[in-house]
């Protein structure tokens, strides 16, 4: 005679596969939580006033409280005149002559600081640098004016020791001075980070092997701060590239630049929201490039 089964207990969700969907579901709202204020002040500050602008690049000549309609690239094109160009490339010739100069004497600066001078003098050597950050750019700017005018300290030590007296106010040297100047702590602090952070193993390994302190420095100081010379060079011609005071204070009439030109078509009396909103995306866009490439380029890994 056989003894009657009992049924089976119905099949409830396994507790486990409950625990590890609430574990995945606290791992995503705790990241969601903390950017959360910082993605919707983001959104606020840079989203949402980005898109205003690229609708009223859409724009043909729209002024202050005229109606927002859309109708075309034709603020686009008019940024490719030859007349726009030549702004444009004049700024990009600005920031890169800036990022060429301050690579040229920062590195020397930061080499000096990381690997040259006592440990203990480091940091407040480092932070004499970077002292004239404290100061406005504005008042940089007119101590420059200050130095270079034609009656100014330059030219009144050149009168000293006998020499002519230089014309380097409102031109393109005195742009690119200050310039320099201004941008000068940010490329000594960037690769003072990379150089400290050099295996100097390797520095003593090549001139065991004969290498002169030229070789060494070309085929293993270099290849390691590689990381730091591109995030320090890409840092300064981003932040060249829009300079409003130094190309407008020193430079004069003849150095009219991309950012002075968007000035104008907001703040001046041209008064063409839509062209301005144009060539503002133009530069975003050119910006956006040179992060994209910083991002990949300077994440301070040393080459190998």
């Amino acid at each position: 005679m056989t003894t009657p089964t009992k049924p089976s207990a119905p099949a409830f969700p396994n507790s486990q596969s409950k625990h590890g969907i609430s574990q995945t579901f606290s791992k995503l709202l705790g990241p969601l939580a903390l950017l959360g204020p910082a993605g919707l002040w983001l959104l606020l500050i840079l989203v949402l006033p980005t898109l205003v602008i690229f609708q009223l690049s859409l724009v043909e000549n729209i002024r202050p409280g005229d109606l927002v309609n859309p109708d075309g690239i034709g603020n686009y094109l008019r940024v490719f005149d030859l007349i726009n160009l030549k702004v444009i490339w004049r700024s990009i010739y600005f920031a890169t002559g800036t990022t060429i100069l301050c690579l040229l004497l920062g590195f020397p600066v930061a080499y000096w600081i990381a690997l040259m001078s006592p440990k203990r003098w480091r940091n407040l050597l480092l932070l004499g640098f970077v002292l004239p950050l404290w100061t406005s750019s504005l008042l940089r700017s007119y101590a420059w004016i200050t130095i270079l005018r034609p009656t100014g300290v330059l030219n009144s030590i050149i009168g000293i020791i006998g020499l002519p007296p230089l014309e380097v106010l409102n031109r393109t040297p005195a742009v690119l001075i200050g310039m320099s100047y201004s941008y000068l702590p940010y490329i000594v602090t960037i690769l003072y980070a990379s150089l400290e952070k050099l295996d100097r193993r390797l520095l003593e390994a090549s001139a065991d092997l004969g290498a002169t302190p030229i070789q060494t420095f070309w085929k293993v100081t270099v290849p390691q701060s590689l990381p730091g010379i591109a995030a320090g060079s890409l840092l300064v011609f981003i932040s060249s590239l829009g300079d409003f005071v130094d190309p407008e204070l020193l430079g004069g009439a003849s150095s009219m630049t991309a950012a002075r030109l968007i000035y104008n078509q907001f703040l001046g009396a041209t008064q063409n929201w839509g062209f301005g909103s144009a060539l503002s995306m133009v530069m975003i866009l050119g910006v956006s490039i040179a992060i994209a490439l910083l991002l990949k380029f300077g994440d301070g890994k040393p080459s190998k």
